[in-house]
């Protein structure tokens, strides 16, 4: 999970662990730390709409299309509330994400699930389309 607030991520990782019991959530708070764990291999990032303290990208969506250029296979979703920021995602690379609104309900347990199950992050987006 990337760029998110330490109570943010608690409840992040619960989502997470509903969806599918046997991950390891993994935070990376900076530049440096979500390159290792990129280069470790992920399932699945998730990143913040707003990146406020270690990167130097702080736009979630600029991100997301920033590691989509160099890692076309890397599952990105965008965890935010506002359908604009989602839309950007998508459109920079990302496979649908949800807000934090949505934390505890069985949409976000079905949208980590399909993203988990997903083998072409291409595919994805153009369903959300």
């Amino acid at each position: 999970m990337v760029g998110h607030c330490g109570p943010d991520s608690s409840y992040l990782k619960l989502a997470i662990t509903r969806a599918q019991r046997d991950l390891i959530v993994v935070f990376a708070d900076d530049d440096a730390e979500l390159a290792r764990e990129i280069g470790k291999g992920v399932d699945l990032l998730m990143l913040n709409r707003v990146l406020d303290y270690g990167f130097d990208q702080t736009d979630g969506a600029t991100m997301i299309a920033e590691l989509r250029a160099k890692f076309p296979e890397l599952k990105m979703m965008m965890v935010s509330n506002y359908p604009e920021a989602q839309a950007e995602a998508v459109a920079a690379g990302a496979v649908p994400g949800f807000g934090k609104r949505e934390l505890g309900t069985e949409r976000v347990t079905k949208l980590i699930r399909e993203a988990l199950a997903e083998k072409d992050p291409a595919e994805a987006r153009r369903d959300a389309v």
